[in-house]
């Protein structure tokens, strides 16, 4: 097995981690507001486990964050140093791989930017879900840009396609799921909201 440790993997775990330290929680307290095990917390903050899609909806939801949050470049690298705006290559971007089902995620705004936007590759068959919390006390809209996207929002179905968008309501359990037999490629754009 390889001892080469994944830069992304580790940042995730000192996020998780002094998230978990700012709010006085314990790995138990944690585990308890979010459903994700004690013992899979542990790993994730080790740096041992890569966490899940599914897992780090969780973890958000419990912390009142974002996916993109957690998953968040360092702050100022996709801005000069003065807090200037600044140029993002595609071949720089981080990519966050769920390998539980091969999503691929990669961050498009950078930490200073007010909405969040990102990219999501998510193969033919595969299907990521999120707690109802995970959308608390944010605006989203989901746009499709290649293949076909099966949005289940509460007990509510979109079929969207290519230059679909979808406008998310009250907060509710969601699953993305791509039914086809190509990649959907969509974005997700989130903005900060006042109340859930």
């Amino acid at each position: 097995m390889s001892n080469i440790v994944d830069p992304l993997v580790e940042r995730i775990a000192v996020r998780v981690r002094a998230e978990r330290e700012r709010r006085g929680w314990t790995l138990n307290e944690l585990a308890e507001a979010s459903g994700v095990s004690r013992a899979m917390i542990h790993r994730i903050e080790r740096g041992e486990s890569s966490p899940t899609a599914v897992v780090l909806g969780k973890l958000s939801a419990a912390f009142r964050l974002s996916v993109s949050s957690l998953l968040a470049l360092a702050e100022g690298e996709a801005h000069g140093s003065d807090g200037t705006a600044g140029v993002r290559r595609y071949g720089d971007a981080t990519e966050w791989r769920d390998p539980d089902t091969g999503y691929r995620r990669r961050q498009i705004t950078g930490p200073r930017f007010p909405a969040e936007t990102a990219e999501i590759r998510l193969p033919a068959g595969a299907a990521v879900s999120y707690p109802a919390a995970s959308f608390a006390f944010a605006r989203q809209v989901v746009w499709v840009l290649d293949g076909r996207l099966t949005f289940h929002e509460g007990t509510t179905v979109h079929y969207l396609g290519p230059g679909d968008t979808v406008e998310l309501g009250e907060p509710a359990p969601c699953t993305f799921a791509n039914e086809g037999g190509a990649e959907c490629r969509y974005v997700v754009i989130r903005a900060q909201a006042d109340r859930p």
